[in-house]
């Protein structure tokens, strides 16, 4: 499609029958998804929640609020596997299926909840809070006041529950409250019966898009869809669920797993996207006069998710095992991961000394922010996407060096601490280097544990506790990073760990103790000064111990006062072109 040209409108002749408006309880919606009787149409987007926003529509339900309405689809259905969320279902042949239009995220959401074998998820896997009267995530052991969706979702396990924990019988009554306004809820629902499925299309766009702008991966989904009911087709959403089961970094938002995948195939990340794939007939799409360079020109669409998936497990690689970066809430600039996909899509094997500079280069660049190029992080993508050449690394390394070559930059402000923040992302990862452990048991913290505790959380700070109750602290340190510590424990009681300080649990040795404290830069004379009530103390020796273990950690991470002198091998072989030139 030429640029001048534009796609030519839909144009349908409307609904065949006029919507059937109707109430569905929350029951009725489980059971028609168990049953196979709710599909999804493929012009739908992927599941996109996140475990907060399904802990919202939980809480809306238990308050009365209405959570919208839902336009269904009716016709006949296949069998097949389904996916719904986390619930597979093998669904037989439906007459009359119920293809969701308007409301995916919502049935997904009850039905993966509340249905037993679908929520083990992390997304989904929640429980309600008794005694607190909320919703929370699901403990890993059974905790008498806090209910599993599943229990509670059921009259008859709700009161085995109360069986087995008959201390709690006093809250009986408040759990059969919840039980049945969840199972009872009413959310009102348009049925429509049309065989165009071009109408249907039609009136999805015009719910999703009038208003409301699609982020740019969505388009470039959309655009680049075809068939992707294909078994083990790459999609953006199946990229970041891969990175995230197989490395533990998290959920990579859909833009940036976009801009990477352009990076690797040209320097523009901003080119026009529509006519990514493919050129004019008889002419290669990297060569077209007035477009943007494509490193893989005849590349189709599958190969370039494949490969630019590929691309980025190196990526990341690097960040874990190289840079301290062990998950993207801790990474202090996703623009970082995109330059680094690129480089690591054309050098995937870059020599030890280049690795060493490469970090070098990230944690500059992670130090000195995208502030110094013309445009913020518009500017720093274009610039540092650029100065990577597919047939120069040691060019590339050096010129992506030279342009984060600022050696005054100031160390993070450790007296504000802001867990969205790519400063306080930068105090993390330095706290992380320092092989954080358990207070109860000793052991170190892995990846694991930061993956279990932070799921699809775009920021650490779930991850994080305070040391000593926040209420406690005068109001002009509560910012500071010094009352806070990299805890990742999924059965975190309280968000304070001072009781974990205070005294040394009975299975630890003294030496072992001491260990774990100093993993995060807490001294025994520090944990005194908490004992004994002298809180402000306390916090200043503490943000001093923080100050001294960042600027050791930016010193060798950054290498400031080093030369940034390319691998020997590759001098001698500019020393020997230069005598065969000569010669």
């Amino acid at each position: 499609m030429n640029n001048s040209e534009q796609p030519e409108a839909n144009v349908t002749n409307g609904l065949d029958d006029r919507p059937n408006a109707t109430m569905f309880t929350v029951e009725n919606l489980v059971n028609m998804a168990r049953s196979g009787e709710i599909r999804i149409p493929h012009f739908q987007r992927d599941f996109r929640w996140q475990r907060q926003d399904v802990v919202r529509l939980f809480d809306s339900i238990v308050r009365g609020y209405p959570v919208g309405s839902l336009l269904l689809w009716r016709r006949p259905a296949t069998a097949q596997l389904l996916k719904l969320g986390s619930l597979e279902i093998q669904a037989p042949d439906v007459s009359a299926a119920r293809w969701v239009v308007d409301g995916q995220q919502r049935i997904t959401s009850l039905a993966s909840a509340l249905i037993p074998e679908a929520s083990r998820d992390p997304r989904f896997a929640l429980a309600y809070n008794l005694r607190d009267q909320e919703f929370v995530p699901a403990p890993p052991e059974d905790e008498p006041l806090v209910i599993p969706l599943p229990v509670l979702f059921n009259l008859t396990r709700v009161l085995q529950w109360f069986q087995k924990f008959p201390e709690t019988i006093e809250y009986i009554d408040r759990a059969n409250n919840i039980t049945q306004t969840l199972r009872q809820f009413q959310i009102p629902a348009y049925e429509v019966t049309q065989n165009d499925v071009k109408v249907l299309q039609d009136i999805f766009d015009r719910m999703n898009n009038y208003g409301k702008r699609l982020s740019r991966a969505e388009i470039f989904s959309a655009l680049f869809a075809d068939d992707e009911a294909i078994k083990d087709r790459l999609t953006f959403d199946k990229i970041s669920e891969h990175l995230d089961e197989d490395l533990g970094f998290g959920t990579v938002d859909n833009d940036t797993i976009l801009m990477a995948m352009l990076a690797r195939r040209g320097p523009d990340v901003k080119r026009e996207i529509r006519n990514e794939f493919g050129g004019k007939e008889g002419v290669p799409r990297g060569h077209q006069p007035g477009r943007a360079i494509i490193d893989f020109p005849d590349e189709a669409r599958d190969t370039a998710y494949k490969l630019g998936e590929t691309a980025m497990r190196r990526a990341i690689a690097f960040l874990q095992e190289e840079a301290s970066v062990p998950h993207i809430g801790m990474l202090p600039y996703r623009h970082l991961l995109v330059v680094l996909t690129r480089l690591f899509a054309h050098h995937p094997n870059p020599s030890p000394r280049n690795i060493r500079l490469l970090r070098r280069w990230f944690w500059r660049a992670a130090v000195v922010g995208p502030e110094v190029f013309k445009g913020s992080t518009t500017g720093a993508i274009r610039f540092l996407v650029f100065a990577v050449k597919p047939d120069d690394l040691t060019g590339s390394i050096q010129e992506l060096l030279r342009l984060v070559e600022y050696p005054e930059t100031p160390t993070p402000d450790l007296r504000r601490f802001r867990s969205n923040e790519a400063a306080t992302k930068t105090v993390l990862c330095a706290w992380w280097a320092n092989m954080p452990r358990s207070l109860d048991d000793g052991n170190p913290f892995g990846r694991d544990d930061l993956s279990r505790v932070l799921l699809d959380r775009p920021t650490a700070l779930d991850a994080v506790r305070y040391i000593v109750p926040r209420n406690t602290v005068p109001h002009e340190y509560r910012l500071w990073a010094a009352n806070r510590a990299l805890v990742p424990i999924m059965e975190a009681t309280s968000a304070s760990i001072e009781p974990l300080i205070s005294q040394r649990p009975l299975k630890l040795s003294e030496t072992a103790w001491r260990a774990a404290l100093a993993s995060h830069l807490i001294s025994s004379e520090m944990a005194n000064l908490i004992i004994t009530g002298q809180t402000v103390e306390f916090l200043k020796a503490r943000q001093t111990a923080l100050q001294t273990q960042l600027t050791s950690f930016l010193e060798r991470m950054c290498e400031w006062s080093f030369e940034s002198t390319p691998p020997l091998t590759s001098l001698l072989v500019e020393d020997l072109a230069e005598e065969d030139g000569i010669a």
